[in-house]
């Protein structure tokens, strides 16, 4: 069966808005918080209960849809054949423990390793982002403009948790710290799929992260092409959209410079 964009667009953006009204009904009540990974990787009931949540609703309505998500309601997707939906519950668990606020739940549709939906739900602000491949991007009811033709490294603003500019196994932390020096500012949110955002309103100007996964950056990336934007791995290559990849993002020039001079992974 073909793929349905518009009718998926429109249930998808219905269940966000349904499923956040519930996460600002009850964002005072207590916690059940576990951690995954590391102490800082944090869960809670409610990331599991949207995502259980959405999960239900696609198994009902698409059934031939297949899931890859993060708190363990999806399948084990192995590629992007097909029609995949790829959710992170709430983008920025830390953030809505610690202040309720600043976090996001994100939904990008994968239609034949093709990215053609992508939401982004500011829970508390109540501002919605959406994409459709090739249809613009959207923040609530306003078109978002192509970002500038060109934009001067030194001139950015940059994305990333500075935790890159201390010693670690990943990528060169001396570099890091000399791109903080380049550019104009460096901000952190706690949110990448907000933080994508605000890349393609163009409020920021690059983005660096190296411990992604698709649930984290997928929608994102469907919203920041919209308006001209570009997302690499860190090596330069595209993005599988299966694993766990580490990437740069932002204006196009702004990604080039970054992956030629500040970027080398170990």
């Amino acid at each position: 069966m073909a793929f349905q964009k518009e009718s998926v667009f429109n249930t998808a953006k219905t269940w966000i808005k349904d499923i956040g009204q519930v996460i600002r009904t009850e964002i005072d009540q207590p916690r059940q918080i576990d951690t995954k990974t590391n102490p800082n990787d944090l869960v809670t009931e409610m990331d599991k209960k949207v995502e259980r949540f959405f999960a239900e609703k696609i198994r009902t309505e698409y059934p031939d849809h297949q899931i890859l998500s993060e708190e363990g309601f999806g399948d084990d997707v192995k590629t992007l054949s097909g029609t995949t939906w790829i959710i992170d519950p709430i983008d920025g668990t830390m953030n809505f423990i610690h202040q309720k606020r600043h976090f996001a739940i994100s939904v990008a549709v994968f239609h034949d390793h093709i990215g053609e939906i992508g939401f982004i739900y500011d829970v508390m602000g109540d501002v919605l982002y959406a994409a459709k491949n090739d249809e613009g991007a959207y923040k609530n009811d306003e078109r978002l403009q192509s970002l500038d033709e060109k934009k001067n490294l030194t001139e950015s603003i940059y994305l990333f948790n500075t935790l890159w500019t201390t010693e670690n196994n990943i990528v060169d932390d001396k570099k890091i710290r000399e791109l903080v020096k380049t550019v104009r500012g460096v901000r952190t949110y706690g949110s990448a799929a907000l933080e994508f955002c605000y890349l393609a309103e163009g409020i920021a100007d690059g983005y660096v992260s190296f411990t992604l996964h698709p649930w984290d950056f997928a929608a994102g990336a469907v919203i920041l092409k919209e308006v001209g934007g570009v997302i690499k791995h860190a090596n330069g290559r595209d993005l599988t959209f299966l694993t766990q990849e580490p990437l740069v993002a932002g204006h196009k020039d702004v990604v080039d410079r970054t992956l030629t001079h500040y970027i080398e992974l170990k």
